[in-house]
């Protein structure tokens, strides 16, 4: 009552979080870059808000045609069967509760410590799977690609390293994602 009062300068100071927050949501990717999302869909069906929407596609080993109309090698973008081709959270519904995290079997979805959220445009509310998706960090590939880690599935979702590959008989995508940590390395 007889204290100062402090004033919280909020967007020049901005102070960390809990580290346990539940803030906006990341999807995940394993360490060849391919996505962990499998298109179940268990997160949309946790979600008390009915906030997310999961459309499940079947992923490919055949050569397809990407968006920009170009042949790739493979259209799998997740190892399992399935991905989440299409994956959208409504923030304007949302309750950053964490059902969806729980229901994920294969820890594809998290949640970040970011809260900044709101926007003056209810469209940019509605975050697309581009928008959740987690970055490519150094040695990842963009998918759609074969799964380059391990042997066999089971080795990789143990996350056992494959035999080296010869660097002829991997895609070029793959072969120029690879070359500036190569040449670090040397």
């Amino acid at each position: 009552m007889f204290r100062k009062v402090v004033t919280e300068q909020y967007p020049k100071e901005k102070f960390p979080t809990a580290p346990r927050f539940h803030g906006r949501h990341q999807l995940n990717r394993w360490p060849d870059g391919l996505e962990k999302c499998i298109g179940c869909e268990l997160c949309a069906w946790a979600c008390p808000a009915d906030a997310i929407y999961v459309e499940g596609a079947e992923n490919s080993d055949q050569p397809t045609v990407d968006a920009d109309g170009n042949t790739v090698q493979s259209g799998r973008f997740s190892p399992g069967e399935r991905y989440g081709r299409v994956y959208q959270i409504n923030y304007l519904r949302c309750i950053l509760c964490g059902l969806c995290i729980e229901a994920c079997p294969t820890r594809a979805l998290t949640m970040t410590n970011e809260y900044e959220l709101a926007d003056d445009n209810r469209r940019d509310l509605i975050f697309e799977k581009s928008d959740l998706l987690a970055p490519l960090l150094p040695g990842m590939e963009q998918p759609p690609h074969p799964m380059l880690l391990g042997d066999d599935e089971q080795a990789y979702y143990r996350g056992e390293a494959a035999t080296p590959v010869d660097a002829s008989e991997r895609p070029a995508a793959s072969r120029a994602a690879q070359a500036p940590s190569e040449e670090a390395a040397q």
